[in-house]
């Protein structure tokens, strides 16, 4: 084999094994001249034409299929994570409790480039989160928002307990802490957090706006960390 033939075996191979990496290119020159036209990796379809309430669906038919151990695990490979790379048009966002056993794409059956999603302990909203959520819905055209609380979050816990903290947990259990009423039970604190985080969310000019507008829906959901059921709260 000479050094042509050579150059484009190797060329011919690292193009097959690599492709992904140059999609985005029109033509790659391979060897000595020779020319291979490549498509372009094209971007994710827009789910913008589907309604609020088919946006909310679509969470709750792909928590369906998760509990009854039937998932699908769309847009889980290499060709979605291709498609994404050139743009995102998530159809939902999630405001959900950093907790490790609570991960939005798994417990909704999605994958890359469906769910907008912002965590921090105790899911509480913040100017942050709100920021976030105004972009998801206004740049990126998600159409609902659901605040997500769970069984047993620790963040919910340590405000019952009202025990001295360190470092800034305090701010997380001062978000939180407006939303005890009484002596509530620990699902009942996180439901009432939930409804909390709800208000502050609802009060963005931006998503008040939206929402009356028909372009997008808001709910609170509470997930059960031994059933995996996502329960909506009114």
């Amino acid at each position: 084999m000479n050094k042509t033939q050579q150059n484009l075996t190797i060329s011919r191979r690292n193009l097959l094994k690599f492709g992904a990496g140059v999609a985005g290119t029109a033509v790659l020159t391979v060897g000595l001249g020779t020319k291979v036209s490549l498509f372009k990796a094209q971007p994710a379809v827009a789910q913008n034409g589907i309604t609020p309430d088919e946006a909310l669906n679509q969470l709750l038919e792909g928590n369906k299929r998760f509990i009854e151990n039937k998932p699908e695990h769309p847009h889980q490979n290499q060709e979605r994570m291709k498609e994404v790379a050139a743009g995102q048009k998530p159809f939902a966002g999630i405001l959900g409790c950093s907790d490790s056993r609570v991960s939005a794409e798994i417990i909704f059956d999605q994958g890359l480039g469906d769910i907008f999603v912002v965590r921090n302990a105790g899911n509480v909203v913040t100017p942050e989160e709100i920021g976030s959520l105004e972009f998801g819905a206004l740049e990126l055209g998600i159409k609902t928002i659901m605040i997500l609380g769970h069984e047993k979050c620790g963040a919910v816990k340590a405000t019952l307990d009202g025990n001295a903290v360190p470092g800034q947990i305090g701010s997380i259990i001062d978000a939180i802490k407006p939303a005890i009423k009484g002596k509530p039970t620990w699902e009942e604190a996180v439901i009432a957090n939930v409804k909390l985080q709800l208000k502050h969310l609802n009060s963005s000019p931006v998503i008040s706006q939206l929402i009356k507008e028909g372009k997008l829906k808001i709910v609170g959901g509470y997930y059960n960390l031994e059933t995996g059921i996502v329960k909506l709260v009114a």
